[in-house]
């Protein structure tokens, strides 16, 4: 093939050819290419491809036990910060039926302007509004969501799907928060919470 593609160029350049060698035309000289049949070992190439394939297999199954194990790391982190959340949000209820015990108590008084408050009526709307803003249920299913995401990722084993379920049932419970929530501090906790339950649903993705 090399001594035909030197005698061409040697004919373009002395007959002032413009034309291209292209490797298809070259290919079609003689004996450029020859076609014969090979004789293989195939129990010999067996045993080298299974040598071979068998630690690509097991370096793979080392890398994903480790990149398991820091998305494991990363999860309970958040699951941590989530829990704070979750604390932060039930140590603030209190004061939010106190806050509108304190609103509506100087709305009436305002209204009055001087008169006496019936005060068994703005107990009873306070109660009212606290059963309205009540998120008890939700925390206390949040945490048992929590708790069983925490002790599945323990457990190990394929468990994508079961925490995939458990973060939809959890990002429920933190929706319903954030429609009930009646202060901005209950309110950024709760998008806190989407947040970091958002991050886990992407990172689950990754789990078997």
């Amino acid at each position: 093939a090399g001594e035909y593609y030197n005698a061409l160029l040697e004919m373009k350049k002395d007959f002032g050819f413009t034309d291209f060698v292209r490797l298809s035309e070259l290919s079609r000289f003689p004996e450029v290419l020859s076609l014969e049949e090979q004789t293989i070992d195939e129990d010999a190439l067996f045993k080298k491809l299974t040598a071979v394939i068998r630690d690509a297999l097991m370096a793979l199954r080392t890398t994903r036990g480790h990149e398991g194990e820091r998305l494991k790391e990363d999860l309970l982190d958040k699951l941590s910060h989530m829990s704070e959340y979750v604390e932060d949000i039930e140590s603030h209820a209190p004061e939010i039926v106190s806050a509108y015990r304190e609103r509506i108590t100087e709305k009436v008084r305002l209204l009055l302007e001087g008169s006496d408050i019936d005060e068994s009526r703005i107990a009873m709307e306070t109660a009212i509004m606290a059963d309205k803003l009540a998120v008890d249920e939700e925390i206390v299913r949040l945490r048992s969501h929590i708790s069983a995401m925490q002790k599945t990722l323990s457990d190990g084993g394929c468990i994508g799907r079961k925490l995939d379920f458990l973060a939809q049932e959890m990002n429920r419970e933190a929706n319903t928060i954030l429609s009930k929530s009646g202060d901005l501090i209950t309110t950024d906790n709760a998008i806190e919470l989407k947040t970091d339950i958002e991050k886990i649903r992407e990172q689950i993705q990754n789990l078997e």
